[in-house]
C-alpha cells in the first residue's frame, strides 16, 4: 500500500490534490536530501479534502527546486483517492489519521502502512513533525501537540500564538510520532485559503532552517494554551440538521463561529425534537461519558450547563457522521 521515493516525481509541484492520483500511485513517503541529514518529516493530505498541506509543500519545494533543502525532508502523502474525489475519506476507508497506533496489532493495509512509515523515519533520526491539517468551519490557526515538553511547546509557538493539548485519541499521526522526536499538527483554517498556504508553508521552512531547538522553555506570555477535555459527538440514531429542517436535533445556524468562544451557561447550540432528552455524547480523555456535565435540553433546547470552550464545530453534518460535533477545551494555566 506504501509507496516510497527518493525523488520528487514529475509534475507534483503542479498539480491540485484531486489530480494527485495521476502522478502517485497510492500512499507515498518521498524523502529528499538536505545540508543537515536528521530529516523533517512533513504528512498532508491525511484527509483528502483538506490540501493546504499539499499547496504549501508544493510552494516550499517550488523554492529550492535549485538549491539543496536547509534539512533532509521526508514527505508523507496521504489518502490520495480520497482527495481524488474531494472528500475527506471514502465511505470504505478508514480514516488516515485514526491509524498511527504504535502497538496496534491490527494487520488493516492502513495500520501496516502506517507502522512502516514509523519504522522507516525511526531509521532516518527524524528530526521533527508536522501533520497539516484544515477545518470545515471557523476556526483561527492554531497547533495541536500531545506533549508539553518545552520543544513541542515552541515548535506550537512557532505556528501560532494559540495551541491545544490533548491525549485522546490515541491513534493520531502526531501522538505516534510524538514517540520520536517533538511533534506538531497545524490547523490552517478552511481549505483554499491563501492564508493558510502561506502560513503553513513559512512554518514549514522556519522549521527545516532550525538547526536545534532552544534550551529554555517558551515564555507564558507567547502562547495561549488549552488542553482538550472531551469529544462530543452525534449518535447515529439521532436525525441531524443545521439551521432549518426537520431533525432530531437542529444545530442553530451559526454553530461555527462558537469556536474558540468561551461559552457562559445557557448558550443555546440548537432545537431538540421526539422527546429526545440528550442527543450528543461527549466522552472525556477516559472515556467517560460526560455528555451531562456540560449539555443540558430545557424547553426543546439544547443548552450549555457550564462555561466552556469548543473547537473544530462545524456546520457539515457529514463530517459530524465522519469525525465529530467538536471538542470540548478548558484553557492551561502554565506554571515553571
Amino acid at each position: 500500500m506504501l509507496t516510497e521515493l527518493d525523488y520528487l516525481p514529475d509534475g507534483f509541484l503542479h498539480v491540485e490534490a484531486t489530480e494527485l492520483h495521476s502522478v502517485l500511485s497510492g500512499p507515498t513517503l518521498i524523502h529528499l536530501p538536505g545540508r543537515r541529514d536528521n530529516p523533517l518529516f512533513v504528512s498532508i493530505l491525511l484527509h483528502g479534502n483538506e490540501d493546504t498541506g499539499l499547496k504549501a509543500m508544493q510552494a516550499v519545494l517550488k523554492k529550492y527546486r535549485n538549491t539543496p533543502l536547509p534539512r533532509a525532508l521526508s514527505l508523507f502523502v496521504g489518502n490520495i483517492e480520497a482527495a481524488r474525489h474531494g472528500v475527506r475519506r471514502l465511505e470504505n476507508q478508514l480514516d488516515y489519521n485514526r491509524v498511527w497506533s504504535s502497538d496496534s496489532n491490527t494487520n488493516a493495509p492502513e495500520h501496516r502502512m502506517t507502522r512502516k512509515v514509523i519504522k522507516s523515519m525511526m531509521q532516518r533520526g527524524v528530526f521533527a513533525s508536522i501533520d497539516i491539517h484544515n477545518n470545515s468551519g471557523l476556526n483561527p490557526h492554531y497547533a495541536c501537540i500531545t506533549r508539553l515538553d518545552d520543544n513541542f511547546l515552541y515548535l506550537a509557538a512557532m505556528f501560532s500564538r494559540i495551541a491545544v493539548y490533548f491525549t485522546s485519541p490515541k491513534s493520531v499521526q502526531c501522538e505516534a510520532f510524538a514517540h520520536l522526536c517533538p511533534a506538531v499538527t497545524l490547523e490552517c483554517g478552511k481549505p483554499g485559503g491563501a492564508g493558510g498556504i502561506e502560513h503553513a508553508a513559512d512554518f514549514v521552512e522556519g522549521t527545516l532552517h532550525l538547526s536545534n531547538f532552544p534550551n529554555h522553555p517558551v515564555a507564558k506570555q507567547d502562547l495561549d494554551l488549552y488542553q482538550s477535555i472531551a469529544v462530543v459527538t452525534v449518535p447515529e440514531t439521532i436525525s441531524l440538521c443545521v439551521g432549518s429542517g426537520v431533525a432530531d436535533l437542529c444545530l442553530v445556524e451559526n454553530i461555527d463561529y462558537y469556536n474558540f468562544q468561551e461559552l457562559e451557561s445557557g448558550t443555546r447550540l440548537g432545537i431538540v425534537s421526539n422527546n429526545h432528552s440528550m442527543p450528543l455524547c461527549a466522552r472525556n480523555e477516559i472515556d467517560c461519558d460526560v455528555s451531562a456535565d456540560y449539555f443540558e435540553v430545557k424547553a426543546g433546547e439544547l443548552i450549555i450547563r457550564r462555561p466552556v470552550m469548543p473547537a473544530m464545530l462545524t456546520r457539515d453534518t457529514r463530517i459530524i457522521r465522519q469525525d465529530c460535533l467538536c471538542y470540548l477545551m478548558e484553557r492551561v494555566e502554565r506554571r515553571y
